[in-house]
């Protein structure tokens, strides 16, 4: 029995110290470099050496280059860090779009499977890097595709043409700061709540900055801060959002608007979403920032609204959900 019992103590010690001899499992940097000087080529091979729902921070440093790679953040992924060497020189890319035939069924791929990025895991975070959809103008192109909460984007480049950014999930929220975003038609498009603080928001087409989808029990959808907003020289007649669906949350606020933006400002998409769509705008200047001939559904804040308007409150849950089964 003595033998037995030693024998067990002596497996566990084996097994306790081959976990802890795994160097990926504690807070240190993981780097990852095409030319072969990191630990991995691809980002792919580095977020599956992350353990699940970590309780610290890893570090993703990913060194200059072009890393050609449909990524995947699992949701059983947390409290990670992705941060590039060089914004505008560390790039992710892929050129998926919407008419690509699959294979399996031979059906056009869709918008929701055309992601280079997509993040499911909360808690995560993007630093100075590029995310980019190069994919021809000829369909629904996603760039990044989130779906998990508490996701922050600083520093970064989101780059594409139709559907830039896929804001994936009612209720999550995410954060983007000093950021580029560029695209065409609804480029920025979803149910999340997102702020998006000094960001330069560029239209490469006539065409929609947004299409919110917020849902009708979510207060805020997105809004937008002392960003800036740009167009391609030719550029002259772009909406700042249509509704998605009802409800659509989205504000602008303390923002520079170029002559581009139209004078009416905001579409509705369907003609009964003027009903049900929250679009706002305060305190903003430019040619694009005139009111006078703004949609008459839409809203100017008050100055006492406006300051009510906050990081902390939008990003503040109060839910007190039970299921309906409990009620009865």
């Amino acid at each position: 029995m003595i033998r037995r019992l030693t024998m067990l103590i002596a497996a566990l010690a084996v097994m306790a110290g081959a976990a802890a001899a795994n160097k990926y499992d504690n807070t240190d940097t993981i780097v990852v470099a095409r030319d072969g000087t990191g630990e991995f080529r691809t980002i792919g091979e580095a977020v599956e050496v992350c353990r699940a729902f970590m309780d610290y921070t890893k570090v993703i440093y990913v060194k200059r280059g072009l890393y050609k790679e449909k990524l995947t953040v699992p949701q059983w992924l947390t409290n990670i860090e992705i941060v590039g060497e060089d914004r505008d020189e560390t790039i992710i890319t892929y050129d998926d779009h919407a008419n690509i035939r699959m294979p399996e069924t031979g059906k056009p791929m869709g918008t929701f499977r055309t992601f280079t990025v997509r993040v499911q895991g909360s808690g995560i975070t993007f630093k100075n890097i590029t995310i980019e959809n190069n994919a021809a103008q000829i369909g629904q192109a996603v760039a990044l595709h989130t779906e998990g909460d508490r996701l922050t984007f600083v520093n970064c480049r989101l780059l594409g043409n139709q559907d830039t950014i896929y804001t994936g999930n009612g209720g999550t929220r995410l954060f983007f700061k000093d950021c580029l975003i560029e695209g065409t038609t609804d480029f920025i498009f979803g149910p999340s709540t997102a702020w998006f603080e000094n960001c330069d928001i560029h239209s490469r087409r006539n065409s929609y900055i947004t299409a919110a989808s917020t849902p009708k029990d979510v207060k805020y959808g997105y809004v937008f801060n002392h960003c800036r907003l740009t167009a391609d020289e030719g550029v002259t007649k772009v909406y700042l959002g249509r509704p998605w669906r009802d409800y659509g949350y989205t504000l602008f606020m303390n923002c520079e608007m170029g002559a581009h933006i139209r004078p009416e400002g905001w579409h509705h998409w369907e003609k009964q979403r003027e009903q049900t769509a929250r679009y706002l705008e305060y305190n903003n200047s430019g040619p694009g920032a005139n009111t006078d001939s703004r949609a008459a559904w839409s809203r100017r804040l008050s100055k006492k609204e406006a300051e009510g308007i906050t990081m902390q409150a939008v990003f503040t849950i109060d839910d007190t959900w039970t299921p309906e089964a409990a009620k009865k």
